[in-house]
């Protein structure tokens, strides 16, 4: 008997890794987006690319395609460190930390020192606080969404096996 479930199916965590990475960015990027829009944050969806580009123009429907564009740009990126860093991590723990992580490294770090944005002691609490939850959520989707994948907690799904009903035992 040759079923589907009889198969083991290997998923390239490079190809898995971009595309999660992509929607992260697609989804994450547009909640920045209406965050912006309705004045959570003061940054400009597109503040990867402050050092780049005019406030100005950033605030513009084009700025704002090329921020959404950058921020799936930045997920990929990051989406494909963690799978060689954390694929095989249990839990969404390691994807909370990995958002923090990178709040704390462009917030803190990189964003003030290349005019990203402004210090954060300059920025308002509503941005700080805003942002902060948005990069946990994209830390948290990129994480488990990959350890989930390359884990055994993918088998203890119901069902996993290609079965259309529970196993009576």
């Amino acid at each position: 008997m040759n079923r589907r479930s009889d198969r083991k199916f290997r998923t390239n965590r490079w190809n898995f890794a971009v595309y999660i990475g992509f929607f992260a960015g697609l989804i994450w990027g547009g909640v920045q987006m209406l965050a912006n829009y309705f004045h959570f944050t003061s940054l400009s969806p597109g503040f990867l690319l402050g050092p780049l580009y005019k406030h100005s123009y950033l605030m513009t429907w084009r700025g704002y395609l090329l921020g959404w564009l950058a921020f799936i740009a930045l997920s990929v990126v990051a989406a494909l460190l963690y799978t060689m860093l954390f694929a095989k991590a249990y839990g969404p723990w390691y994807g909370v930390g990995y958002g923090v992580a990178w709040w704390a490294f462009l917030f803190l770090l990189i964003g003030p020192v290349t005019g990203m944005m402004n210090w954060i002691a300059y920025l308002d609490l509503n941005t700080v606080v805003t942002q902060a939850c948005l990069f946990v959520l994209w830390g948290l989707f990129i994480g488990y969404s990959i350890s989930f994948e390359f884990t055994d907690e993918r088998e203890r799904e119901p069902f996993a096996d290609g079965r259309d009903e529970p196993e009576l035992t």
